[in-house]
C-alpha cells in the first residue's frame, strides 16, 4: 500500500483530508457505537446462562448485579451518544462502553478462579467484536488492548497466588495475541478506509472537472477541442484510479487469503495436539507426547516469527522503528550467521560459502535489524535453490558503503516478477498448487529495514541460473566505547528490551527457518500393505510434514495410513492402492486439492472413494467448489481432531458398506449368467442324446431298404447286357446316377452311425504313416487335378486307437481342405497345396493337415465342431465332419487344434497319445 505524501488532492492539504475524513467516520462510528451497546447489553445479560452452567445458583446470583449494572451502564452510554453532546464526544463514550465490559469481567474473574477463570475469554470477544465492529481509531484501540491486559492482570493477582502458572501462561498467551492481531488489524483497516476515502474524493473532484469541462462546452463551442482535451485527460485518471482501486482490492484479498492459511495451519498444530494431550492425559505415550510438543514448539515458533514480521511492518509504515546502533563486528558477526543457516543448507545438501573482506573491523550498526536482513535472504536464497546447488554470502566494502551480497544458483526470477517482488504481501505463484510457503513478507522487510538505515536493496536474476540480492548500508566504522558509556546507554533502553528470556525467544524465532526440510519432501514409501489387514485404508495427502505426522499418529489406531506429500502422489497413490476413504489439504504443490477430487472422480476404479478436504477458508464460494469438486466433506482450520476421526469413521463405514453390496451384487450377476449356461448346456445335451436316438433308428429302419436297393442295382447291371447298343447308354446313365444317390445315403448313414455312437474300441495301435497314405489313395483322383501334397512322416510312429476311425477323421479333414481351395482362385504363379506332418513329443503324437485355401473367418472359428455347424451350401454337406472328428479324438485321450489366417491358411493340429514301444524307444 502506497503511503499518502501531501497534498494529497490538487490544493487540499494532508491535515484537511484528515479533518474529513474524522467527519465522515463520526457519524459511521457513532452508529456502530450505539449498535455495539445494544448487541453487547444482550450479550452480557445472555452470559448469565454462562454463570449458570459454569457456577450453577450461586455463580449466577453473585455475578447477575454486576450485569445488570453493566447494561445499565452501556444503555446509559448508548442514549448519550443519542445526543449532541455524545456526537462530539464519541471517542471518549466508546472507551467508556468498554470500560465497563472489561471491568465487569475482571471483577468475575477476581470473584471466580482469578488466573484459571475460564472468563478470560470474555476479553478476547470485547477485543475482536469492537475491532470489527466499532470501527475504534488505532490510538483508541491500543488503550483498550492496553485497558483489557491491565485489568486482566489486576485481577489475577488481586485474587491471590496463581496456582496454576501454565493456565495463566496460556490466557495471557492468547489475549496478548489477540490484542496484537487487534491492534494490526484496525492500523490496516483504518489505513485501507483511509485510502478508500481519498480516491473517493478524487472520483468526486474528478467529476466536478468533467462537469466543468461541459460547462464550457455549452458556453463557448470554439473551446471544444480545449475541453475535449480536458475530458480525456479527466478520463485518463479515472481510468488509473480504477485500475489503484482494484490494485488495492486485490492485494486485500491476497493478503487475507496468505494471513489465513499462514496463520490457520501453525494454530491448527497448536490446538489439535493440545486437545489430544487434554483428552487423553497421562494414558499417552511419553514418546507420542513428546512429539506432540515437538510439534506445538515448532509452529508457535512459525507463529510467532510471523507476527513479529507483521509487527515491523506495523512500526516501519508508522514510523516508530528505531535504528539502534552499537559497536559490532562483522567477522563474527557473519561467522555467527553462517553457523545459523549451516544446517538448513545440510539438510538440503547445499554447499552454503560465506566470505566476509579482511579489516572490516568493528561498525556502528543495529546488529538486530542486520541480523534480520541477512537470515532473511540466505533463507530466501535457501528455500529457492534445489538440491546441489550453492549458496554465497559475501560482505565487503566499497568505499563510503557497506555491501552484503547474496548469490544462490535457484530457480531464478522472470523477468515481469522482478519490479515486485520488494512489494509487501507479493508472491510470483498465489494459485492454491504453489510449491513454496510465506506470505510474501522477508523481502520488503529487508528493504524497508535498509532504507531505514539510509542504504537500499537491488536484484539480479536469470531464469534458471539463480539470482543476486546486494544490499547497501552505509559503512560507519565504530569509536570506542567505554564501559561507563555502554552502560550508560543500556540504562537508556526500555524495560521490555532488557528482558533477556524475551529476547531470546524473538531472537530463535527469527533463525527458525520458515521451509520444508529435505527430508519431509521425500515421497513416503509404503511398506507392509501387501496383506490386507482387517483396519479401512486412509490416504492422507498434505505437504505440511508436521501436519502429515501428527494426523498420521492419531489415526494409525484406527485406519492403515498411506501418505503423499503432493496432489500429484495422492492421484497416483489412490489408483494404486484403492484406498478406503482420502483425506487432503487444499492447498498442495503440483495439484491442490480441488484438481485431485476431480481427477479421483474420473477414473472408475476411484470414483466412488470418500474424499475430505481441509481447508483454511470457511467461505461460501470455497465450500460450492469442495462440492463441486466432487468433496463428499471438508472441514475448516483449525478443527477439532474429534469431529474429524467421527466424520472419517462415518464416511469409511458407508463406503464400505456400499461395497460390500456392490460385491454382493456383481456375485449374484455371475451366478445368474451361470444357471442361465448351465441351462442352455442342458437343452443343448438333451438336443443330442435325442438325435443319437433318432439317429439309431433311422439306421436300423433305414439300413435293410438301402441293403435291397443295392441288390436290386446289381440285377438291374446284369440286365444292361441284354439291352440294345442303342438303349443301353441311356440306361447305364440312370443306373449311375441311381447308385450315386445310393452310395450318398449310405455315406450319411455311416456318418451318423460314427457320431450316435457311444462306445469304442481304442486299445489297438496303428502306423500312422500307413494311416496317411491309406487315406491319401482314397483323394488320388483329385490330387492329380493340380493339388501337391507334400508329407513328412516318420515310419515309426504309431498311435494307440482304432485305425478305421483314425482314417474316418483323416477323411472329414482332407476333403475339407480340398472343397476349401476349390472354391479359392489363386494366381498363376501358385497351386494348391497340402502338407502332412507328424512328430513325437512328451508321449504325444502331433499331426499337422495344413492347406492354403481361403481360411476360416475368426468370427466362426470357435463354432466349427459343433454339430449340424455348416459354411457349405444346402446339400452339400449337414455339419457334422468335423464334430465327428472332434468326439473320435477325444475318445482317442487326444484332442484338435484349429489354427487359421482368413485368405493364407487353415492349419488343423491332432494330438493323440503315441504307443508304448516308441516311448520305450
Amino acid at each position: 500500500m502506497s503511503s499518502l505524501s501531501p497534498p494529497i488532492l490538487e490544493g487540499l492539504p494532508l491535515q484537511h483530508l484528515h479533518r474529513q475524513f474524522q467527519d465522515y467516520e463520526r457519524g459511521i462510528r457513532v452508529r456502530n457505537y450505539r449498535l455495539c451497546g445494544l448487541l453487547a447489553s444482550i450479550a452480557v445479560l445472555a452470559g448469565s446462562s454462562l454463570d449458570w452452567m459454569v457456577y450453577e445458583e450461586e455463580g449466577m446470583a453473585a455475578f447477575f448485579p454486576l450485569r445488570l449494572g453493566t447494561v445499565l451502564t452501556l444503555l446509559l452510554i448508548r442514549i448519550i451518544l443519542g445526543t449532541d453532546f455524545g456526537h462530539h464526544w464519541h471517542r471518549l463514550l466508546g472507551l467508556g462502553m468498554a470500560a465497563p465490559l472489561m471491568g465487569s469481567i475482571a471483577w468475575m474473574i477476581y470473584e471466580s478462579e482469578g488466573a484459571a477463570s475460564p472468563y478470560y475469554a470474555g476479553l478476547n470477544l470485547i477485543m475482536l467484536g469492537a475491532a470489527i465492529l466499532m470501527r475504534w481509531p488505532l490510538l483508541d484501540s491500543i488503550l483498550v488492548v492496553i485497558m483489557t491486559l491491565v485489568m486482566y492482570l489486576a485481577a489475577c493477582y488481586a485474587h491471590g497466588p496463581i496456582a496454576k502458572p501454565s493456565i495463566f501462561y496460556n490466557n495471557l498467551y492468547f489475549l496478548v495475541t489477540t490484542a496484537f492481531l487487534t491492534t494490526a488489524g484496525t492500523w490496516f483497516y483504518n489505513k485501507i478506509r483511509l485510502t478508500e476515502f481519498e480516491l473517493r474524493q478524487r472520483l468526486d473532484s474528478s467529476l466536478e472537472k468533467i462537469q466543468e469541462a461541459n460547462s464550457a462546452l455549452a458556453d463557448s463551442y470554439g473551446q471544444l477541442e480545449q475541453s475535449k482535451s480536458q475530458l480525456e485527460e479527466t478520463n485518463t485518471k479515472l481510468e488509473e484510479n480504477n485500475k489503484k482501486l482494484r490494485e488495492l482490492d486485490e492485494a486485500k484479498s491476497r493478503f487475507f487469503a496468505n494471513v489465513s492459511h499462514e496463520l490457520r495451519t501453525p494454530l491448527t498444530l497448536l490446538l489439535a495436539p493440545i486437545e489430544s494431550l487434554r483428552i487423553q492425559g497421562d494414558s499417552i505415550a511419553p514418546d507420542q507426547r513428546d512429539d506432540l510438543l515437538t510439534t506445538m514448539h515448532s509452529n508457535a515458533m512459525r507463529l510467532l516469527k510471523l507476527i513479529n514480521d507483521l509487527l515491523d511492518l506495523v512500526r516501519l509504515e508508522s514510523g516508530t522503528i528505531q535504528i539502534r546502533r552499537a559497536p559490532l563486528a562483522l567477522e563474527d558477526f557473519v561467522r555467527g550467521l553462517a553457523n545459523a543457516a549451516i544446517g538448513v543448507a545440510k539438510d538440503k545438501r547445499i554447499h552454503l560459502s560465506i566470505d566476509c573482506q579482511q579489516g572490516l573491523g568493528r561498525v556502528q550498526a543495529d546488529a538486530e535489524k542486520l541480523e534480520r536482513i541477512c537470515l532473511n535472504l540466505l533463507f530466501n536464497a535457501l528455500k529457492f535453490t534445489p538440491s546441489g546447488g550453492t549458496v554465497q554470502l559475501h560482505v565487503i566494502r566499497d568505499g563510503d558503503w557497506l555491501r552484503l551480497e547474496v548469490r544462490d544458483s535457484g530457480v531464478g526470477i522472470a523477468p515481469e516478477d522482478l519490479p515486485n517482488i520488494f512489494s509487501r504481501f507479493w508472491q510470483a505463484d498465489t494459485s492454491s498448487q504453489r510449491k513454496y510457503q510465506g506470505m510474501g513478507i522477508g523481502l520488503s522487510l529487508v528493504k524497508e529495514i535498509a532504507e531505514a538505515h539510509g542504504g537500499s536493496v537491488s536484484v539480479e536474476s536469470e531464469r534458471g541460473k539463480g539470482t543476486t540480492m546486494a544490499v547497501i548500508l552505509p559503512y560507519e566504522e565504530a569509536l570506542d566505547t567505554t564501559p561507563e558509556e555502554t552502560e550508560a546507554e543500556s540504562h537508556d533502553l526500555p524495560p521490555e528490551a532488557q528482558k533477556e528470556w524475551i529476547s531470546d525467544l524473538y531472537r530463535r524465532a527469527e533463525m527458525f527457518p520458515a521451509m520444508t526440510s529435505l527430508q519431509a519432501t521425500l515421497r513416503p514409501v509404503e511398506v507392509g500393505l501387501g496383506k490386507r489387514s482387517k483396519k479401512p485404508r486412509l490416504l492422507i495427502a498434505d505437504d505440511e510434514p508436521d501436519m502429515l505426522r501428527f494426523l498420521r499418529n492419531q489415526l494409525s489406531e484406527t485406519f492403515d495410513i498411506i501418505e503423499a506429500v503432493d496432489g500429484h502422489q495422492a492421484v497416483e497413490k489412490a489408483a494404486q492402492f484403492l484406498p478406503d476413504i482420502i483425506l487432503s489439504d487444499m492447498m498442495m504443490p503440483e495439484k491442490d486439492g480441488l484438481q485431485v477430487c476431480r481427477e479421483l472422480r474420473q477414473r472408475t476404479s476411484t470414483r466412488t472413494i470418500p474424499v475430505v478436504l481441509l481447508t483454511a477458508r470457511a467461505d461460501e464460494k470455497t465450500k460450492i467448489d469442495c462440492l463441486t469438486a466432487g468433496a463428499s466433506d471438508f472441514l475448516g482450520k483449525p478443527f477439532s481432531l474429534t469431529e474429524l476421526s467421527v466424520r472419517l469413521k462415518n464416511l469409511t463405514d458407508s463406503h464400505l458398506y456400499q461395497r460390500e453390496l456392490q460385491v454382493q451384487k456383481q456375485r449374484l450377476e455371475a451366478a445368474l449368467e451361470q444357471i442361465k449356461e448351465t441351462e442352455a448346456l442342458l437343452v443343448r445335451n438333451e438336443k443330442l442324446a435325442s438325435l443319437g436316438r433318432l439317429s439309431a433308428g433311422l439306421i436300423h429302419e433305414i439300413n435293410n431298404p438301402l441293403n435291397y436297393a443295392k441288390q436290386a442295382l446289381y440285377v438291374l447291371r446284369d440286365t444292361a447286357t441284354k439291352l440294345t447298343d442303342a438303349d443301353r447308354p441311356d440306361f447305364e446313365d440312370t443306373l449311375g446316377d441311381i447308385e450315386n444317390g445310393v452310395d450318398r445315403v449310405a455315406r450319411i448313414i455311416s456318418d451318423l452311425r460314427g457320431f450316435s455312437r457311444t462306445t469304442s474300441q481304442v486299445a489297438g495301435n496303428f502306423n500312422v504313416s500307413q494311416a496317411v497314405q491309406t487315406t491319401l489313395r482314397f483323394f488320388s483322383h483329385a490330387i492329380k487335378d493340380g493339388v501337391e501334397v507334400t508329407t513328412d512322416l516318420p515310419p515309426y510312429l504309431e498311435g494307440t486307437g482304432d485305425q478305421n476311425q483314425f482314417i474316418q477323421v483323416l477323411i472329414n479333414l482332407i476333403q475339407n481342405a480340398l472343397d476349401a481351395m476349390a472354391g479359392k482362385e489363386y494366381p498363376e504363379d501358385q497351386s494348391r497345396t497340402l502338407d502332412i506332418r507328424a512328430a513325437e513329443a512328451d508321449g504325444l503324437i502331433t499331426l499337422r493337415i495344413r492347406d492354403n485355401g481361403p481360411g476360416i473367418p475368426a468370427d466362426i472359428m470357435h463354432n466349427v465342431f459343433d454339430p449340424f455347424f455348416t459354411t457349405k451350401d444346402v446339400g452339400a454337406g449337414m455339419g457334422l465332419g468335423l464334430s465327428i472328428c472332434h468326439q473320435i479324438i477325444a475318445e482317442h485321450g487326444g484332442r484338435i487344434l484349429l489354427d487359421s489366417i482368413p485368405g493364407q491358411f487353415c492349419e488343423f493340429t491332432l494330438e493323440f497319445p503315441a504307443t508304448a514301444s516308441i516311448l520305450e524307444a
